[in-house]
């Protein structure tokens, strides 16, 4: 099926027993056993829910992946990849992630003795130079957050599986349906649903992809031993949100473009940071890996006295953390989501006091470039 249509109806049946078109939400803690020994496929709801099942094969056909596993939030999601690995192993990440993968990486799986080496993945190279024999994951975020560098998966991939190390891809700046990374050589791929897949802002949650049946058992058992689990309703406001993810993200995109070249043109702007751009450094290896460039954008003002001014101007963009709504969402990714990267790290990498992101949602252009204009006006 074509992208759009897996988007409505991939893992989701009618209900055999009512009909219902719409997956109902499955709010049961276990299920009655016909006798001993058999069940009906479901035994307990942190083994199994009918709600998640069909969100996680939903999600799984959206990423061209044969098993989905869904979770409490995108953090647990990525947590549990790592459960895979035992001390000693090691993993080499993107420099320039997440603020809340990096506290991860380095204030939690490192007292549990996984090694960890961060490189620029923009340069196949550093990431084919970093591989040891011990290394078993190549962890890649693409576009990043939030300088929006963009990866060479695929390269990344060929030097990955040649020394037998996993390729983990977080999408979630980009919903399949502007990029697959299994298609272009991943073997798992990471999501916060909180995000796009999700787009109205009331559910967080996370999910593991994978087409690899050993990852699949490993990731299975993790997700019913650990137990962080996505709940039924957070899974129906899920699958209710990819019912029209590729008609929100034709808006995203849409309004995404228009708003990176407003800002690369205005005067108090000194930089815009999006993968669109003819000037962005990747933006050739963007225009051939991904469909379109996204709603994602990051641009510097000069100071955080610019960028507070900014800030606390804007109405009908709202300040606040997370992305990938249909509403507008702003942020100051060194004090809000990045507040955990050490701040020589933040310098290197230019995440700077006058950095804002924009995540841009669906509202009228004109209506969005309205509130950023009166915004400007303060700084």
């Amino acid at each position: 099926m074509a992208f759009s249509t897996d988007c409505i109806h991939a893992g989701q049946e009618p209900e055999p027993h009512t009909g219902a078109v719409t997956i109902p939400i499955y709010q049961t803690s276990t299920y009655v056993q016909p006798e001993l020994g058999r069940h009906k496929g479901y035994e307990y709801a942190r083994t199994k829910n009918p709600t998640r099942s069909a969100l996680e094969a939903n999600l799984a056909a959206l990423e061209k992946g044969t098993h989905g596993f869904c979770f409490a939030s995108g953090m647990s999601a990525i947590d549990v990849v790592f459960r895979m690995l035992k001390s000693g192993d090691h993993v080499v990440a993107g420099e320039d992630m997440y603020g809340g993968s990096y506290r991860l990486f380095s204030k939690v799986l490192e007292k549990f003795g996984l090694q960890f080496t961060y490189v620029d993945t923009t340069k196949a190279t550093a990431v084919r130079d970093a591989i040891k024999p011990e290394t078993k994951i190549v962890y890649l975020e693409t576009p990043t957050n939030p300088m929006m560098r963009v990866t060479d998966i695929a390269a990344c991939a060929e030097a990955a599986h040649k020394s037998g190390a996993l390729v983990v891809v977080d999408n979630t700046f980009c919903s399949p349906y502007i990029q697959r990374p299994i298609e272009l050589g991943a073997d798992i791929v990471l999501h916060s649903t909180t995000k796009f897949l999700n787009g109205h802002s009331d559910s967080v949650g996370g999910v593991v992809i994978t087409t690899s049946d050993e990852v699949a058992e490993k990731i299975g058992f993790l997700q019913n031993a650990v137990g962080a689990i996505l709940s039924p309703f957070d899974s129906w406001l899920v699958l209710r949100g990819t019912k029209t993810l590729a008609v929100r993200m034709k808006s995203h995109e849409e309004n995404g473009n228009a708003m990176a070249v407003y800002l690369n043109n205005h005067p108090k702007v000194k930089k815009v940071y999006y993968p669109g751009l003819p000037n962005h450094p990747q933006h050739a290896l963007a225009k051939r890996q991904m469909n379109g460039f996204g709603s994602m954008i990051s641009f510097e003002l000069g100071s955080k006295e610019n960028a507070k001014k900014f800030l606390d101007r804007v109405r009908l963009c709202s300040l606040a953390e997370s992305l990938g709504g249909v509403e507008t969402l702003i942020s100051h990714p060194e004090s809000m989501t990045h507040g955990s990267v050490p701040p020589e790290t933040r310098k290197r990498l230019g995440i700077t006091p006058g950095l804002v992101r924009i995540s841009v949602g669906i509202e009228d252009l004109e209506d969005l470039i309205a509130d950023l204009d009166q915004a400007f006006e303060a700084v």
